[in-house]
């Protein structure tokens, strides 16, 4: 686990990332247990695709009503098996969604800031696979396991098929690229108990002032 130097303000912004299966949202969950304040951007993504969020109507006008469920929302089986086998579909819904996810993201940390929290972690599963998010973070902390560690896992919690976990994987950022944008790396591999993983986020939340 790296160690650097204290900010000389307040409050650091620091990324948390990790590939499917590496623990990142459990890691993410024990940092707001010790005070920090958590923008978790797959909550802030699922609202603005939800019933009439703020992406549906340009989702709507962009893939046609197919793409959108009774409800209002993003139908996510049919917009999932559209991205995963055509990029340039992926990509105009990434033009559309992450914007949207920006905004929201620095709104809740304009209010935490103001509202004096000491660190506010922001939850980014593809946080290495996005150049705009290094001009706006301190610090980032990464996840790691073994690939081996997220298929069990994913599989295990999911019922999908380790071949499907596998196509997922190999949707993200490679283990080495998220480590080599790293400031601190939380390992949690299959022998690492709750309790180690514990201690390794309090260790990591101590690195900036919790």
């Amino acid at each position: 686990m790296a160690t650097f130097l204290p900010k000389r303000h307040s409050p650091w912004r620091v990324g948390l990332t990790g590939g499917i299966g590496s623990g990142k949202s459990t890691v993410g969950g024990m940092l707001a247990a010790q005070g920090a304040v958590l923008v978790d951007s797959d909550q802030i993504a699922r609202s603005v695709t939800g019933p009439n969020g703020d992406a549906m109507p340009a989702i709507r006008s962009a893939f046609g009503d197919a793409y959108v469920d009774a409800s209002g929302a993003l139908d996510r089986s049919r917009m999932r098996a559209l991205a995963f086998s055509q990029p340039d579909a992926r990509a105009q819904l990434e033009a559309i969604v992450h914007p949207l996810v920006t905004l929201h993201s620095d709104l809740a940390a304009q209010r935490a800031a103001e509202s004096g929290a000491a660190l506010i972690v922001f939850d980014v599963p593809l946080l290495a696979e996005s150049a705009r998010w290094s001009r706006r973070l301190d610090a980032v902390v990464v996840v790691d396991c073994s690939q081996a560690t997220q298929i069990d896992r994913v599989v295990r919690r999911s019922g999908l098929a380790p071949d499907a976990v596998r196509g997922i994987i190999a949707s993200q950022a490679t283990r080495s690229a998220r480590r080599a944008v790293a400031d601190v790396v939380i390992v949690n591999d299959a022998d690492c108990t709750l309790d180690e993983l514990q201690a390794r986020a309090r260790q990591a939340g101590a690195l900036f002032g919790l």
